[in-house]
């Protein structure tokens, strides 16, 4: 477990709002964020990106507490409450701080890591996570950047739950102690495989798209409305129209007299 730390970071408060305006704050290597205090107040604020980064490479998650002092006003200790990042690159574009009080406890996701291969993996099981963070109360000095379960004993069927997490008395664990963190699920049988698989040749279905309430076929509307269906309009003729201008073959030659 590793517990918080405090650094510190030099901003200013944003005066420049608009899409156009962030963009030109983010090309010359400035990061726009939002600070929010317990009384849903916010302040828009600008960091050296580059600073940022930096400082959170140093932390194994992102449950950061820094001191951020805004140019002409007082320092506050702030909390990264969300932090986000360009889908490409992984470059911060944006981020929200929320002011704590070192006195007053908050609510905070602890992420979870497990250690140890399962024995129950070695045997062809799967290791299934369904749960990744442990959510705990406590002062924010006291947060700690991540908590460990051992899962090198678990045979297959077998499960590590939130009773198994051992943490400082100081943090206050919210969730229920019967609550799944890591389970070994056995191995899935052929016959469930090919189940689910698309069988060899097969294509999807279509579906045809219904008609609307008070919508008819397309020669049903033409005929309501008095026109002609679509085989009437490219000027084609019915089979008996054509059966009757076609002159009929006689039979034989006639012969000349």
């Amino acid at each position: 477990m590793g517990t918080a730390e405090a650094m510190k970071l030099v901003g200013e408060q944003r005066g420049e709002k608009g899409t156009g305006k962030v963009r030109r704050l983010r090309r010359s290597g400035v990061m726009p964020g939002v600070v929010y205090n317990e009384n849903g107040e916010s302040i828009p604020v600008q960091l050296n990106r580059h600073e940022f980064e930096m400082m959170m490479r140093r932390r194994r998650s992102e449950n950061v507490i820094f001191d951020l002092e805004i140019k002409g006003e007082k320092t506050r200790k702030v909390f990264v409450k969300d932090v986000q990042r360009h889908v490409l690159t992984g470059e911060s574009m944006h981020a929200d701080f929320l002011e704590v009080s070192m006195t007053r406890k908050m609510r905070v996701g602890i992420p979870i890591r497990l250690v140890g291969e399962p024995v129950g993996v070695t045997a062809g099981g799967v290791l299934d996570q369904p749960m990744r963070e442990l959510v705990v109360e406590c002062l924010p000095g006291d947060i700690i950047e991540f908590v460990t379960v051992d899962v090198s004993g678990l045979a297959i069927g077998q499960t590590a739950t939130v009773s198994q997490i051992k943490v400082d008395e100081k943090l206050h664990v919210l969730a229920p102690p019967n609550q799944a963190v890591a389970s070994v699920l056995a191995p899935m049988a052929e016959e469930e495989v090919a189940a689910e698989a698309p069988a060899e040749g097969t294509e999807p279905e279509l579906i045809k798209k219904p008609a609307k309430e008070g919508e008819e076929g397309e020669e049903g509307a033409a005929e309501e409305k008095g026109g002609k269906a679509p085989a009437e309009k490219a000027g084609a003729k019915a089979p008996a129209e054509k059966a009757a201008a076609k002159p009929e073959k006689k039979e034989g030659k006639e012969k000349k007299g």
